[in-house]
């Protein structure tokens, strides 16, 4: 069923994609869309203070600490949740970015759902070896 709803996607995008076909438009765009995704979520600290972002350095644990110390000491920095307008803005950059995402892999012949597959696969066997 999900692969249904990926497929589905992928040729929506597809069909609905007119003004930037060319790659190199393509490419651009995606970048753009990952910026306004970073200046959203720069605008729900800067301008509505819905969430907050206190960074200081990470502590990393000794040698002797296991990998679980190692992802309970990490932080995201990020502190309160977003507010109901924030998450529209937010969301709706996001999906701008899977559009655009979508396309790309249209551009290159590469399944969408298969991408998902791969990476999902990969961490599930890997888990948190993948050090990411």
């Amino acid at each position: 069923m999900k692969d249904i709803i990926f497929d589905s996607f992928q040729n929506d995008v597809s069909e609905s994609l007119l003004r930037h076909k060319s790659i190199l438009d393509v490419l651009t765009k995606y970048t753009e869309s990952s910026s306004r995704i970073n200046r959203a979520v720069a605008k729900a600290v800067t301008n509505c203070g819905c969430i907050e972002i206190n960074a200081k350095k990470q502590c990393l644990p000794n040698e002797d600490n296991s990998l679980e110390d190692l992802s309970e000491c990490l932080k995201t920095h990020m502190d309160g949740c977003l507010c109901e307008s924030c998450r529209e803005v937010i969301e709706r950059e996001i999906g701008n970015n899977l559009f655009y995402l979508t396309s790309l892999c249209n551009i290159l012949d590469i399944n969408l759902y298969d991408v998902l597959l791969k990476e999902s696969d990969k961490i599930t066997t890997l888990g948190k070896f993948t050090f990411r």
